[in-house]
């Protein structure tokens, strides 16, 4: 009787995390370049050998049973978001599924999927938040007229000069593994490895090109993640009543012992 409880409340356990995902996507709809999180269930597989092999062996008759039930979230950071413009100058998006490469504290590399842009105190573009791109680009104090091309490489009118000067160019990075990147605040991520990043060039290798004066909306549906609300809140239903179900058995059971 008591295994009744346990899967019960496993799976009450389960249900929550999925709500939870699924209450903070409704939660930032309207945040920009906010990517969804989608709660998976996937069987855990264990092998099974006649004999004690290597670890690195593998016999032509070994099986496999179903072990168990994991659950995994998955941020969808290929799944892009509506792109709106907002004629803001340091607004930028990104047409594609790359990502800026930010300069973290203590030389952390972190990801960005753009926003609003910023000049510091020291003259370098960095995020809304104050933190500086990679590319390391400085904006000189008396500069107007600040540009971005689809290429990534950033202008500026200067006195004294008749046409714009390069002041640097913005890289993207593509990501191998999106199971490998945690969530910051602000619309930040860092990977967990650094070796799963590869460099590209704006317009190139499915990296996406740069979109100024615009800004990147979130890839959350709401009619979608309503539906899944009311599916999570079913099975939730559901898994309770086992839980109620076993423990009116047990209440049985008790009192058949007296």
């Amino acid at each position: 009787m008591s295994d009744a409880f346990y899967v019960g409340a496993v799976a009450l356990q389960a249900q929550q995390r999925a709500l939870d995902g699924i209450a903070n996507n409704i939660a930032n709809v309207n945040t920009p370049a906010f990517k969804r999180v989608q709660v998976r269930f996937a069987d855990v597989v264990a092998s099974r050998a006649a004999d004690v092999l290597p670890a690195d062996a593998l016999r032509a008759d070994t099986t496999f049973d179903t072990a168990g039930v994991m659950l995994d979230s998955q941020f969808m950071l290929n799944e892009p978001g509506q792109i709106e413009r907002t004629g803001k100058r340091l607004d930028l998006a990104i047409d594609g599924a790359g990502f800026i490469e930010l300069m973290g504290p203590a030389g952390q590399s972190l990801l960005w999927r753009g926003g609003t842009l910023r000049v510091n105190e020291d003259g370098q573009l960095a995020t809304s938040s104050g933190i500086a791109l990679k590319a390391a680009i400085t904006v000189p104090a008396d500069a107007t007229g600040l540009s971005i091309g689809h290429d990534g490489v950033v202008r500026a009118t200067v006195p004294d000069t008749a046409d714009a000067v390069e002041l640097g160019q913005i890289q993207l990075v593509k990501i191998a593994d999106p199971s490998k990147v945690a969530r910051l605040d602000g619309g930040i991520y860092r990977m967990e490895d650094a070796s799963l990043t590869t460099e590209a060039v704006a317009g190139e290798d499915g990296a996406g090109t740069f979109v100024q004066g615009a800004l990147e909306q979130s890839n959350v549906a709401l009619t979608d993640e309503m539906v899944r609300l009311m599916l999570v809140q079913r099975a939730y239903a559901a898994n309770a009543q086992i839980v109620q179900a076993a423990d009116q058995l047990m209440g049985i059971a008790n009192g058949l012992r007296r």
